[in-house]
């Protein structure tokens, strides 16, 4: 079907018949206002969209958006979608997950379908909590996190969903809050329009388990000295007056610095989203709160050869050279044997 004779469609279009079920408040119902705020502005029939989920809070999510959809396994969503977008590249796909599901059980699934730059977008809802379980602390809990599972306090080093991302060279990575409804919208257009894997994690509040545990981030007179936001081009210049910055020392680490009589902002680090090497944006990422401010927008936003791409390419060749083939004949092929 052509763009041109599309329907023209609404968020409400996008709005399935199914009650949502999630707590009051909850920062889930956000992110999900925002989605099917960009969904018809793509261009795409419903038909083409295709949301796939694990297990989670946030993989109700499917049920909740007029399209199709797959509430698939623990952490297997990035499995299942791999197959829906290798047998059926014409269709726009989103993974949808949250802290535990991607970053436990599902960790090794979510390493490799970024690796591989399938085409899909990804969105992480980290709430820093396991909240459908009723409150076990997660992969991304803080050290000291108080928990049903951590009662004196977690001692594990928490995983940072954007350098998992950027370590395993994702061609496009971003971060937004489920509040910030102007910035979340614009991330979410940008990782649609995004040929690639496309990976968004959102600050998501838990309100029953774990409320306000990125108030520093959401909050809007908190925020302004908590983080930075990243624009290509443009100088890392945060705080409420806007006289402070980010810059690369000496020792090539970041540091902050009050912008004045001895650093201007020609003496900070500009952002550039499509540096070939991620070392600046990775260490971007490791910017935490309450010690840096912590960066808000896009880390990184390349041009990588698509997994689906090259895989049905190989396929196109493959029938050009050998045509069509016989499974009949593939089948019984080589030894065979008849049990009586």
């Amino acid at each position: 079907m052509s763009t041109a004779t599309l329907p023209v469609l609404t968020a409400k279009d996008f709005s399935s018949d199914q009650e949502i079920r999630w707590c009051p408040r909850c920062g889930d119902y956000s992110i999900l206002a925002q989605v099917k705020k960009v969904l018809p502005t793509l261009g795409i029939p419903r038909e083409k969209f295709v949301f796939v989920s694990g297990i989670g809070c946030s993989s109700r999510f499917p049920y909740y958006v007029d399209t199709y959809g797959f509430h698939s396994i623990h952490g297997r969503a990035p499995a299942v979608a791999t197959g829906i977008k290798l047998s059926r590249p014409d269709l726009q796909v989103w993974i949808i997950t949250g802290d535990g599901d991607a970053l436990s059980i599902g960790g090794n699934h979510l390493l490799h379908v970024i690796r591989r730059n399938l085409d899909v977008k990804i969105i992480l809802f980290n709430n820093q909590i396991y909240g459908l379980t009723k409150g076990q602390y997660s992969p991304t809990s803080p050290v000291g996190q108080k928990s049903k599972s951590t009662p004196v306090g977690a001692v594990d080093h928490p995983v940072s969903p954007i350098s998992f991302a950027l370590g395993v060279e994702a061609s496009f990575v971003a971060r937004s809050v489920d509040v910030d409804i102007k910035h979340l919208t614009y991330t979410l257009e940008r990782a649609a329009h995004h040929k690639g894997t496309a990976f968004v994690e959102v600050y998501q509040d838990c309100n029953v388990f774990n409320h306000d545990a990125f108030l520093y981030a959401s909050d809007k007179n908190m925020k302004p000295d908590n983080t930075v936001y990243l624009e290509h081009g443009k100088p890392l210049v945060f705080g409420k007056d806007r006289k402070k910055g980010i810059r690369l020392n000496d020792a090539m680490e970041v540091e902050v610095v009050e912008l004045g009589k001895e650093y201007r902002e020609d003496d900070l680090i500009f952002h550039d989203e499509k540096a070939p090497n991620p070392s600046v944006a990775f260490m971007l990422s490791r910017m935490h709160h309450p010690h840096m401010p912590e960066p808000m927008g896009v880390f990184r936003a390349v041009d990588r050869p698509l997994y689906d791409a090259g895989v049905n390419d190989q396929i196109t060749n493959a029938v050009a050279k050998q045509g069509e083939g016989d499974f009949d004949a593939l089948f019984n092929s080589g030894d065979t044997w008849v049990v009586e």
